[in-house]
């Protein structure tokens, strides 16, 4: 019986997540066919950016989410190498409203905000996704 209700938590918390992606490509003129998710330990999501930052002017822009760092900002690296993360959003809240994420990619991109240093916040543990389940639209 755990493993349907495992199962249908999870069912939920992904349609959930997708939602809230939804919200935040919208919130940035994008369609949720600019985000992709990965639904393994830790969750995580990718959504392309068609904007390009004045120190990075030949590369893509990001913006990714997982359930443990929350948002960040980064840039393509050559040959197909990991993502360059510029800064991360931080703040308490790992599913902020969209507008704080658009506020938050605009502030970057106009030089308001200058990239972090090293090392990532950590705002959860992975897993758990029934404390993410409340704070994401039902749909």
């Amino acid at each position: 019986m755990s493993g349907l209700i495992d199962t249908d938590l999870e069912f939920w918390f992904q349609r959930g997540l997708r939602a809230y992606l939804g919200e935040v490509a919208r919130a940035l003129g994008l369609g949720l066919e600019s985000c992709t998710v990965d639904v393994d330990v830790p969750v995580s999501a990718y959504l392309a950016v068609d904007w390009r930052l004045r120190r990075f002017p030949d590369r893509d822009v990001a913006l990714l989410w997982d359930e443990v760092h929350g948002w960040a900002v980064a840039v393509e690296a050559a040959c197909g190498e990991e993502m360059i993360v510029l800064a991360y959003l931080g703040g308490a809240d790992i599913l902020p409203e969209p507008q704080v994420i658009v506020r938050f990619l605009g502030a970057l991109r106009a030089g308001a905000r200058v990239p972090d240093g090293p090392g990532s916040p950590v705002l959860r543990r992975a897993g758990r996704h029934q404390e993410l389940l409340p704070l994401l639209p039902a749909r």
